[in-house]
């Protein structure tokens, strides 16, 4: 049985790697490639591959939400290849529906196991996977986002949630230039490309209710 693969990054170089890596393996075909989360979700659904190759960190929508948007449609398994090793981005993905974690100093070996379905994780993400679920309950009540201030789990809570920096500034009644610097310093301390990455692992992490919602 052949196992048809989509590509999905940013950068050029990288993709025309992985593609060359990819190319001429026995049970392996890649049936096309993607660069940004929009071209990858409608790339999955044109071209019904049974595995995406998927990075992180992408313009635009992120690998995050497109992973969730491709998952929830009963498409092809997700395979998460990036450079991010930090727990919030693991689990982002895994909530998201990714079946798999590989980071980008993989070997070609382990990416091929990991498209045929012979491995899920990379031995570091797996090792990160087991101690969390070994710690029990008391891991998954943990604040998310530990290193952001209250004000800024507020303030992504609103991003989140769809609202612009204007919005959210008459919400909680402070300057939209403090929106903006609080949300750019937001983006640093969570590594997040840009508003739509830390929008997907905010809701990832349960943050984002609808304005309706909100008291």
């Amino acid at each position: 049985m052949t196992v048809r693969v989509l590509l999905v990054d940013d950068h050029p170089i990288f993709l025309d790697g992985l593609l060359t890596a990819l190319s001429g393996v026995v049970g392996i075909e890649v049936a096309g490639t993607a660069a940004d989360g929009e071209s990858a979700i409608r790339a999955a659904a044109e071209l019904r591959p049974d595995v995406v190759l998927m990075d992180l960190t992408m313009p635009g929508t992120s690998g995050v939400e497109a992973t969730r948007r491709i998952t929830e449609r009963g498409g092809p398994a997700v395979l998460v290849l990036t450079m991010h090793a930090d727990d919030d981005s693991v689990f982002a993905a895994i909530r998201a529906g990714a079946t798999g974690y590989l980071l980008k100093g993989a070997g070609r070996a382990d990416v091929v196991r990991a498209v045929l379905g012979e491995a899920v994780f990379g031995p570091e993400i797996a090792q990160r996977v087991l101690r969390s679920f070994a710690a029990g309950p008391r891991a998954v009540s943990a604040r998310p986002f530990p290193e952001l201030s209250p004000r800024e789990l507020e303030i992504l809570d609103l991003v989140g949630a769809g609202l612009g920096n204007q919005a959210i500034a008459r919400r909680l009644s402070i300057a939209p230039k403090t929106v903006r610097n609080s949300v750019s310093t937001i983006l640093g301390k969570l590594h997040a490309a840009d508003r739509g990455e830390a929008v997907a692992r905010a809701r990832a992490h349960g943050f984002g209710r609808p304005p309706q919602d909100r008291p």
